[in-house]
């Protein structure tokens, strides 16, 4: 989220109108001012972030119940964070005091990620509300991971490429709720289209899961989603939508960028796949990893560091050294229902990355802004 919109004080109205471009991904007019309270904003955020990125990567049980059970409902809740932080624009907290605002937005998110996950469940097999929130819940049930993964991962990229990719063009005409709504909507209805069309699913022994005979196995939709996702973050995130906000036709400037964002995650999936051999949960890992280091360069440290090519080397080394040490953890922990690929994935996506955007984006950096602005100010 912008430095702009998150220094707003006002509290928008669910009638208001949004602005053309999501401000997280619009390019700057002028450059970041001199006197920043950046990094030490980013460096005071880290304190929040880690922690909660470590919770919900091992709090549910250890690594495999935080990746079985927390994995798949934060995937879910992906769409509606997007939709609160980018289309309503943090409304309905904002109508709180600062304090509050942030967390009455997650608990609605919350809230709205455990019935979509049900929902995904349904689709997956059949609505199981015990095995929604039990990681082994046994013959007879419909484990929501992994089989429901590959719609909640469609929903979200989807979701990024009406927002970011598409600059939310043309639902941003509209007031912001019924606006964040349809994109909600949209993206959920492009996700079941490619989930019955689409997607192999192998049900686990004994579970309810219905077997699908769809061209693409489910984990390696999985890994082309992540990366698309990292070429989402790139381009909307690090670089603002550069290089295609210097094209002035929007129907140019959109069908370009949604092109060549979908062709170059897609390609760059079936070419490190199929050239390098790399199996798909490793490649959705470094993904995840890319993704989680874009945000903490794009938005943790947003307007601190200027320069494409700085904030990608950057995000690259930050990337490697994620995998690393992620890495190295999950081969360490006793993991022995998921691998150690999937819990880095997990930890970097659903842990790191749901943090720094919960952090900026739904809690407006609260409670560290105001003590940064006025540290700044004199």
């Amino acid at each position: 989220m912008s430095a702009e919109l998150a220094a707003s004080d006002s509290a928008p109205d669910s009638a208001e109108r949004l602005s053309a471009r999501p401000p997280i991904s619009a390019p700057r007019k002028s450059p970041p001012p001199v006197q920043s309270a950046q990094p030490a904003l980013g460096l005071l955020g880290l304190t929040l972030v880690i922690p909660v990125a470590a919770a919900l990567a091992v709090g549910a049980g250890g690594g495999d119940g935080s990746v079985l059970v927390l994995g798949p409902i934060i995937t879910y809740s992906l769409p509606l964070v997007a939709m609160v932080a980018f289309w309503w624009e943090d409304w309905p907290g904002t109508r709180l005091r600062a304090s509050w605002s942030g967390w009455a937005d997650t608990a609605l998110i919350i809230l709205g990620a455990v019935v979509l996950t049900g929902i995904g469940q349904a689709v997956a097999g059949g609505p199981d509300l015990a095995a929604l929130f039990d990681d082994a819940p046994g013959p007879g049930h419909v484990p929501t991971f992994p089989a429901t993964l590959p719609l909640a991962g469609t929903a979200f990229v989807a979701m990024l490429q009406i927002t970011l990719v598409g600059e939310g063009w043309p639902l941003r005409r509209l007031p912001r709720l019924p606006a964040g709504l349809l994109a909600v909507a949209i993206s959920w209805a492009v996700a079941l289209v490619v989930y019955l069309a689409l997607v192999r699913v192998d049900p686990p022994p004994g579970s309810d899961v219905i077997a699908r005979d769809g061209p693409v196995p489910g984990a390696d939709l999985g890994a082309v989603l992540v990366v698309i996702g990292a070429v989402q973050v790139l381009f909307y995130v690090v670089w603002r939508g550069w290089p295609f906000s210097g094209i002035g036709s929007r129907a140019v400037r959109l069908s370009s960028a949604h092109l060549i964002v979908l062709g170059v995650g897609i390609l760059a999936y079936l070419v490190v796949r199929a050239a390098l051999d790399v199996d798909a949960a490793r490649i959705a890992a470094v993904a995840g990893c890319f993704i989680a280091a874009g945000l903490v360069f794009g938005m943790l440290f947003e307007d601190w560091l200027t320069g494409r090519v700085v904030l990608l080397v950057l995000t690259l080394a930050l990337t490697a050294l994620l995998a690393l040490v992620l890495g190295a953890v999950g081969d360490a922990m006793d993991l022995s229902r998921v691998s150690a690929d999937d819990w880095v994935e997990h930890a970097a996506l659903n842990g790191i990355s749901i943090s720094i955007i919960l952090h900026v984006a739904i809690g407006r950096r609260w409670p560290f802004r105001a003590a940064a602005s006025r540290t700044v100010g004199g």
